[in-house]
C-alpha cells in the first residue's frame, strides 16, 4: 500500500514523463546489496580497468585532496540525466583537488549498453575528463555499499587514508537540472575545501538498482 501511494506521488509530480519514460521496476526493485561504507569510514583501495585501457587505482590519487567516486552506468535513464552534471563536477573540482572517478558496476549481461566497448564509446563521445572504470566483478560497488546508479561517495584524503564524508545523490532533482535547489555533492566538496564540516552527509540515492551477478 505504501509503495503504491509513493508511486502515485512520484507520477503526480512528473518525475516520469513520456519523453523520459522509466521502468518503475528500475527504481522500486530492492537490491541484494547491504552494508558497505558509512560516513567516517576509510575506503579500501581498488584497481579497475578504465576506458582508455589503463588500470586505475585509488592510490593514483594520493596527491589529491580527495575524490568524488560516482557509481554510474550507460543504460540507466537517471545516469544519463546526470551525465552532464557529473562532467560539470569534475570540471569545477578536479583542478581544486577533487577529481571525479566514475565506476560502472552494471552487469552487461543484463544491459548490453554497459559492455566495455559501449563504455568506451560513451566516454569518447562525451569527452569525459575523468576515468570511467568497469567494475566487472562488482567487488568495488559491494565494498562501498552502492545500490543504485548514480550514487556518489565523496572521499577526503586524510594522511594515507581516504575517508568517506558524503554518500548519496548528486543533487535533489534527477529530472531537471534547472529545478535543482540542493547541490549536495557540490556543497559537500566546497565545504571540505573551505575546511568546514559537511552539513548534509547522507541522502537517499534515486536511480536504477544495480543488478548483482549470481
Amino acid at each position: 500500500m505504501k509503495i503504491c501511494l509513493w508511486v502515485s506521488m512520484v507520477l503526480s509530480v512528473g518525475l516520469f514523463t513520456p519523453a523520459k519514460a522509466v521502468d518503475l521496476r528500475l527504481l522500486l526493485t530492492e537490491t541484494k546489496q547491504s552494508g558497505g561504507y558509512q560516513v567516517g569510514d576509510a575506503a579500501a583501495g581498488f584497481r579497475l580497468k578504465g576506458t582508455d585501457g589503463s588500470m586505475v587505482s585509488l592510490n593514483d590519487f594520493n596527491n589529491a585532496k580527495g575524490v568524488i567516486v560516482i557509481f554510474t552506468s550507460n543504460h540507466c535513464p537517471f545516469a544519463k540525466a546526470y551525465e552532464d552534471r557529473i562532467i560539470a563536477l569534475n570540471n569545477k573540482f578536479a583542478s581544486q583537488g577533487y577529481p571525479v572517478i566514475a565506476i560502472n558496476p552494471s552487469d552487461p549481461a543484463t544491459h548490453q549498453d554497459d559492455t566495455f566497448e559501449k563504455m568506451k564509446e560513451r566516454a569518447a563521445s562525451k569527452g569525459y575528463g575523468y576515468p570511467y572504470l568497469a567494475d566487472d566483478a562488482q567487488q568495488v560497488a559491494k565494498a562501498f555499499g552502492a545500490g543504485r546508479t548514480p550514487q556518489v561517495y565523496i572521499l577526503q584524503k586524510n594522511g594515507a587514508k581516504f575517508t568517506v564524508r558524503y554518500i548519496g545523490m548528486i543533487d535533489d532533482n534527477p529530472q531537471d537540472p534547472a529545478g535543482v535547489t540542493k547541490l549536495y555533492a557540490d556543497e559537500a566538496v566546497s565545504n571540505l575545501l573551505s575546511g568546514k564540516p559537511v552539513v548534509t552527509t547522507i541522502t537517499k540515492p534515486v536511480g536504477c538498482a544495480i543488478k548483482w551477478k549470481n
